[in-house]
């Protein structure tokens, strides 16, 4: 009897599993998609983020087409530890999902940050994805001395010809800079010190860049260590960078440049991203990439929702 009713309570929702800001598949971030999470309550999506085990799983709840045309797709980001506000590749990677053969060259997500755009056009035979992130926010200016500490570096490892700031455009990154690509591949922070110095920040995370790269085109590299381990492409930062960058005149306005990131995990990533607006006020980031599918699957959940 009990069988037949955890039976009748059966329970199945597809999902995409693919690679996001990759150049080719089996590289760039992984996530997981679910196209149509309806019915499944807040636990269970930490839940099976946590199944998952990626980065970053995203859940869609299908709502009338009236409200998604005027307010976007609602979509919702989970690490798996928490919810987001909003993430980079999470967005690019749900919205080349929801795409799909559609005609249309634009997708809108109704993120916990508010709509965002994601336009895609053609690019080298693959569908290019560009999202339009919130504008930025500036936070405080870091202690070089301090941020070493916590790195565990020595000061003269930072660049120091730009300051370290919080710039958030829907996360709030600390932008570090080093002198050498040598001293950030090489970089093994101990993960108690840098919490530590975080959590008594306005930053969540460090966003570790360097003008040096492994590939010339490159504009820059950049490494996102977090509690999750390594990050191998950080969309969510890769805005702020590019704020940080204009505003700093490592980049001209409007000027299409990529970060390389991800190659000391062996999953290297390619990050587009430019800026609008002027020094004194960057606008319009926008932050895109190319997306692969890899694999295609079935979750099943049985029995009545539960509390994980």
């Amino acid at each position: 009897m009990l069988s037949e009713l955890l039976m009748s309570k059966e329970r199945q929702f597809n999902f995409v599993h693919l690679d996001v800001f990759a150049r080719r598949p089996l590289e760039g971030n992984q996530l997981a998609v679910f196209p149509d999470a309806t019915g499944l309550a807040d636990n269970e999506m930490q839940a099976i983020a946590r199944e998952m085990r990626l980065a970053e799983t995203t859940f869609v709840i299908p709502r009338e087409k009236k409200i998604e045309q005027t307010k976007g797709i609602r979509t919702r980001i989970f690490t798996v530890q928490e919810e987001l506000p909003f993430a980079g590749h999470p967005t690019l990677g749900t919205a080349w999902v929801l795409k799909g053969d559609r005609e249309e060259a634009e997708i809108v997500l109704d993120l916990n940050v508010g709509a965002v755009p994601v336009r895609f056009s053609a690019y080298q035979g693959n569908s290019f994805g560009e999202m339009t992130q919130p504008d930025p926010k500036w936070g405080v200016t870091h202690k070089p001395d301090q941020v070493a500490t916590a790195l565990g570096i020595e000061l003269s490892d930072l660049d120091t010809s730009a300051p370290i700031e919080t710039v958030s455009t829907g996360n709030p990154f600390a932008i570090v800079a080093f002198r050498s690509l040598d001293k950030l591949r090489k970089l093994r922070p101990n993960a108690a010190d840098m919490e530590k110095y975080l959590s008594s920040s306005d930053a969540k995370f460090f966003y570790l860049i360097c003008k040096e790269t492994e590939n010339a085109e490159a504009r820059l590299h950049a490494r996102m260590i977090f509690y999750g381990g390594e990050d191998p492409a950080t969309g969510s930062a890769a805005g702020p960078a590019a704020a940080w960058m204009l505003r700093h005149n490592w980049i001209r306005p409007e000027e299409l440049i990529w970060i390389e990131q991800g190659l000391e995990i062996s999953r290297p990533s390619q990050i587009f991203v430019r800026a609008g607006g002027s020094r004194e006020r960057p606008s319009q980031i926008r932050v895109g990439g190319l997306c692969f599918g890899a694999i295609e699957g079935k979750l099943t959940l049985r029995g009545p929702n539960q509390s994980f």
